[in-house]
């Protein structure tokens, strides 16, 4: 289980540099990071959790290159390069704004469920970011609500707790709603490194 987090204690752990890494990226590995954007600070405070997004690696074989499946606000689900993360997020030439640490599914799951996780999670690809989630969320937890439908639309934790429950793994929730700090508690995930 990978133990909660403050952000000076994600600040203090050791960057190892993605080139040094990238070899030992797998697909279905998990991307957390923890923003200093400002809709990152909202759900930062909305769950109470240094995480404010989380993706799946996808490692791309035949192009020899590293993606994360996400879902991103204003965009979707999509595939973004590691690289771009780290160097060009939004392509404004500039890194992402805050940290990233790589974790891992323990024991890992095999390498058939994982292409079924992400198969799905392809199909997915360009369905829109569920902005207004974040509104019923904060509903849920004013009023104590569990969720009654699921829509099509995905934040982007709930793009990776779909795409791995269709592989058949399970993330434990602490509340009504699946959050990247749900994920990152679960007692299957296990930090690998920090990445930025």
């Amino acid at each position: 289980m990978a133990e909660p987090l403050l952000k000076r204690q994600i600040r203090a752990l050791p960057v190892v540099p993605y080139e040094a890494l990238r070899e030992q990226l797998h697909t279905g590995d998990l991307v957390f990071c923890s923003g200093s954007y400002l809709f990152s600070r909202a759900i930062q405070r909305l769950t109470r959790s240094v995480w404010s997004h989380v993706g799946i690696v996808y490692r791309d074989e035949a192009l020899q290159r590293l993606f994360v499946l996400e879902s991103e606000t204003g965009i979707g689900v999509r595939l973004a390069p590691v690289s771009k993360y780290l160097k060009d997020y939004h392509g404004r030439r500039r890194p992402y704004r805050g940290q990233i640490v790589v974790a891992r599914v323990q024991p890992e799951v095999d390498r058939e469920r994982v292409h079924r996780a992400i198969s799905f999670g392809m199909d997915e690809l360009t369905k829109p970011y569920d902005n207004s989630e974040i509104l019923r969320i904060m509903m849920r937890i004013l009023f104590r609500v569990s969720r009654r439908t699921r829509d099509r639309k995905y934040i982007c934790s709930e793009l990776v707790y779909e795409c791995f429950r269709q592989a058949g793994v399970s993330f434990k929730l602490a509340d009504r709603f699946v959050s990247p700090d749900d994920i990152w508690r679960d007692a299957q995930v296990v930090p690998v490194q920090r990445i930025l």
